[in-house]
C-alpha cells in the first residue's frame, strides 16, 4: 500500500525493511520524496504532492498508485517496445516534453533498446520488460507512454496493426463507434482478431496482432488497403483522405498510424488532460455503450481489479496480412488506386503521390481548363543566345523568354551596358560586415561604418543568375 510522505520534522523508520513487500508499498521518508517498493525494485518518487491533473486534484503520486493498479495490463502493452514518452514536469496542464532519448540519470536496471532514423542518428529509447520501468519512468513526470508496433528482437519488423479511427470536426466519439462496428464486420470476414480501445479523447484504436515478417512499408500499405475497403463500404461516414480540407464531416482512418515511428498512446496509457482520461482496453460487446469519460485513473483501478486485462489474450494468435497485400494489388491494378500520402516529416518514399496540399496545387493555365501538355520548361540548344551555357551572360536584356513562359521579376534594375562594376566590400577595417540599404538591396560604403548617412543603395548589380524561369542546366 502506497503511504503519504511523513510531514516534515517526523521521525524516519527506522531497522531493515521487512522481507515479502507487497508489490507498491512504500518506506515513508522524509518529504519531499516517498520510495516506492515495486517487485524487488526501489523507485524514489520525488515531489508526490505536486499536482497532475487539477479536475480531481490528483497528484504526480496519485499517478504512480494508478499504474500500479494496472500493472499487468500496462507492462502487455509496453514490454519490449521502444516508446516515447510524453513528460509534464509541471502536470498535465503545463508544457509537454517529447522525449525519445531515455533521460538521464536512468538506474541500471532500466533497460532500453536502440532505433535508427532515416537522419542515420540513433536514439536509446525505454524498453519496458517489468513495472519498476514504468514506475521510474512516471518518477521522471511521464504522463503518457508512446510505444512502437515492433518489439526489440526486431524493431524494423512489426508485430501490430493499427486501425485508428479519428473523428473529424462535425464528427465525435458516437461516430467512431459505428465505424468501429464495421470494421470489426471486415476484421471477422478475413480471419482477424481485432482489439479495441478508447484513444484517451474523441476516437478509438483498434489493435490487430500480426506475423513480424513484413516492414513498415508493407505493413502501412496493408493498412491503408483495409481502410480503402472500410471507406467503400461506408462512404458517407469514412475517409481515407489524407488532408484535411478533403475530409469533410467523416472520422478519418489513419493509415500512416503504421508507418515508421509512428506512435499512438498504449493501452492504460494516461492522456495528458485535467480530469486524467485513460486509453481503455474494451470488448466489443462493451463498445455500443461504452462512454470516453467512464475511463479515467479514478475510475480504472476498480474496473481492473474486477475484470482484469481485458486484452490479456490480444497475443496469443498472430494474423498474416497477405489477404490484405492482395487488396492492396487489387485497388491498384482494377481501381487505380496507389500509394496515398506520408505525413510530412518522411523522405519522399518510392510511389507516393505528389505531397502537396490540394488547394495550392498548381492549378492548370491552358484556356480550355487542362494541364499544359509539357510539364518542364522549353530550353534552349547549347550555345544559344539565352542558354546557360552559350550566349550573354546578361538576360536581362538579350534573352527573350521561351513561348509559354514568362520573366520572374527580380526586384533589381537592370545593368547598363555602361555601368561599371563596383566590387562588394567584405568588411570594414574594423572587421564589421556591410549592412543592407532600405531597399534591401546591396550597398556600397563610401564614408564608414560609422556615418550611416554614407550608406547609398547600389544600382549598378547585375541581375541573379537564373532570373528567367526555365532556364535550363
Amino acid at each position: 500500500m502506497i503511504g503519504r510522505p511523513p510531514t516534515p520534522g517526523a521521525p524516519r523508520r527506522a531497522g531493515p525493511v521487512a522481507s515479502g513487500r507487497r508489490a507498491g508499498s512504500v518506506r515513508p521518508v522524509a518529504a519531499p520524496h516517498v520510495d516506492v517498493e515495486v517487485g524487488d525494485r526501489t523507485v524514489r518518487v520525488t515531489n508526490p504532492d505536486r499536482l497532475y491533473f487539477s479536475a480531481r486534484g490528483e497528484t504526480k503520486l496519485d499517478l504512480v498508485r494508478y499504474y500500479i493498479s494496472v500493472a499487468d495490463g500496462i507492462v502487455r502493452a509496453l514490454r519490449e517496445r521502444p516508446c516515447m514518452l510524453h513528460r509534464f514536469p509541471d502536470g498535465a496542464d503545463g508544457e509537454k516534453i517529447y522525449q525519445k532519448r531515455l533521460p538521464a540519470g536512468a538506474p541500471p536496471w532500466v533497460q532500453t533498446v536502440q532505433v535508427r532514423f532515416p537522419s542515420g542518428r540513433t536514439a536509446n529509447e525505454l524498453c519496458v520488460t517489468e513495472l519498476a520501468s514504468v514506475v521510474w519512468a512516471v518518477q521522471m513526470s511521464t504522463v503518457e507512454f508512446h510505444p512502437w508496433h515492433s518489439r526489440r528482437a526486431d524493431t524494423e519488423r512489426p508485430d501490430e496493426l493499427r486501425i485508428d479511427l479519428d473523428p473529424q470536426p462535425g464528427t465525435g466519439f458516437e461516430d467512431a463507434r459505428r465505424v468501429a462496428g464495421m470494421v470489426h464486420e471486415v476484421l471477422t470476414e478475413i480471419g482477424a482478431a481485432g482489439w479495441p480501445k478508447t484513444s484517451g479523447n474523441r476516437g478509438l484504436h483498434i489493435y490487430v496482432r500480426i506475423l513480424p515478417q513484413w516492414g513498415f512499408v508493407q505493413v502501412r500499405r496493408a493498412a491503408l488497403a483495409f481502410a480503402r475497403e472500410v471507406e467503400r463500404r461506408i462512404p458517407d461516414q469514412v475517409t481515407t483522405a489524407w488532408w484535411k480540407e478533403e475530409r469533410g464531416a467523416h472520422v478519418f482512418l489513419d493509415y500512416n498510424q503504421n508507418a515508421r515511428d509512428r506512435t499512438i498512446r498504449s493501452a492504460y496509457s494516461v492522456r495528458a488532460a485535467p480530469w486524467g482520461p485513460v486509453s481503455a482496453p474494451i470488448t466489443w460487446a462493451e463498445l455500443p455503450g461504452a462512454q470516453t469519460e467512464d475511463f479515467t485513473i479514478a475510475t480504472m483501478p476498480a474496473r481492473f481489479a474486477e475484470l482484469g486485462d481485458v486484452h490479456a489474450g490480444i497475443d496469443d494468435v498472430a494474423w498474416s496480412i497477405e489477404p490484405l497485400l492482395e487488396w492492396a494489388e487489387r485497388d491498384e491494378r482494377d481501381r487505380g488506386l496507389g500509394d496515398a500520402p506520408y505525413p510530412p516529416n518522411f523522405p519522399k518514399m518510392e510511389g507516393e503521390p505528389m505531397r502537396v496540399q490540394p488547394s495550392r496545387a498548381r492549378r492548370p493555365t491552358g484556356g480550355d481548363g487542362r494541364a499544359p501538355a509539357v510539364s518542364s520548361p522549353p530550353t534552349r540548344p547549347r550555345g544559344e543566345a539565352g542558354s546557360r551555357c552559350g550566349g550573354s551572360r546578361n538576360r536581362a536584356t538579350t534573352n527573350p523568354p521561351a513561348p509559354g513562359w514568362r520573366r520572374v521579376p527580380t526586384g533589381r534594375p537592370p545593368r547598363s551596358p555602361q555601368s561599371p562594376t563596383t566590387a562588394r566590400p567584405t568588411a570594414h577595417r574594423d572587421g564589421s560586415r556591410p549592412r543592407p540599404g532600405p531597399t534591401g538591396m546591396p550597398v556600397t560604403v563610401s564614408g564608414g561604418p560609422h556615418n550611416p548617412a554614407s550608406y547609398e543603395p547600389r544600382a549598378d548589380r547585375p541581375p541573379r543568375r537564373g532570373a528567367v524561369t526555365g532556364c535550363d542546366g
